[in-house]
């Protein structure tokens, strides 16, 4: 029964790519030509570009500080139950809430970001971050890096928690410093972890859709449009088959990068 539930919109959504389906017009069999039009369009290049370059850039971020966060909360500290707490607090916090506090951050004339940068002296004007292509990008990434390194430190908790405490007690007793002991012992029990978080990451990053639509709205001049808002204003504009087109497009690079991933830990799997 769950198989019917998720096989059913999907089909839906290939089978409504085939054709020419805008409001207020007649449907039509259109085979391909909406997959043909997507891709010699513009604003679909540069959504495709900016999902992909925001996919690369913000997932190995978040694996390197989720781990780095479930090292360090691994550790033996006082207060680590409120620590934990804090540290997985952006997670729990919704996406559109997140999104409309780094808004209100990066505001142009009262914006925490740029009173304190004039405080420390650093400019001498209000930046304007969401108004340039760089500086959006970048404050997409940091907010998303913000509210999900959290979730990889969780995970990579759960699997420090299967580390043998015996092997690390006893590389200590032989003499092996911390680095030596992650680099030989904690880190290859960790790896079907990491894969499991940047595959989570990276399918979550590519449908990325709630941040860049309130924070940017996709802007300045489209370069923070992702795949999934190109799709929604698709939708939106009555244009479904074009709408599918994306979702269909969306579904088989995150599917590729899927069995890309699988392939990858099995080939280390296999090398292990």
């Amino acid at each position: 029964m769950a198989g019917v539930f998720l096989l059913v919109p999907i089909l839906g959504t290939f089978w409504s790519s085939l054709f020419r389906d805008v409001a207020y017009l007649p449907v039509q069999f259109a085979g391909g030509g909406n997959f043909l039009a997507l891709f010699g369009d513009p604003s679909f290049r540069q959504a495709a570009v900016f999902t992909l370059l925001f996919v690369c850039v913000s997932v190995p971020l978040e694996a390197a500080l989720g781990l780095m966060f479930a090292l360090v909360l691994n550790a033996t500290l006082p207060f680590k139950g409120v620590l934990r707490a804090v540290v997985l607090l952006p997670w729990a916090i919704p996406a559109a809430v997140s999104a409309n506090a780094f808004r209100l951050i990066y505001r142009y004339r009262d914006g925490l970001a740029n009173a304190v940068l004039l405080w420390l002296g650093l400019t001498d004007a209000p930046i304007h971050w969401l108004g340039s292509a760089p500086g959006a990008f970048a404050a997409l990434v940091l907010a998303d890096v913000w509210k999900t390194a959290p979730f990889a430190a969780l995970l990579f908790l759960a699997g420090l928690a299967a580390v043998p405490e015996d092997l690390i007690r006893q590389a200590r007793v032989d003499g092996a410093h911390f680095i030596q002991r992650f680099r030989l012992i904690t880190w290859p029990l960790l790896r079907p972890v990491a894969t499991v978080v940047i595959l989570f990451r990276t399918v979550d990053a590519l449908r990325v859709f709630d941040l860049n639509y309130i924070l940017t709205g996709g802007g300045p001049g489209g370069a923070t449009a992702s795949l999934s808002l190109l799709g929604y204003r698709r939708y939106l504009a009555g244009d479904f088959g074009m709408g599918a087109a994306v979702s269909v497009t969306l579904f088989l690079i995150a599917l590729l990068f899927t069995l890309l991933y699988v392939r990858r830990s099995r080939v280390l799997a296999g090398g292990a």
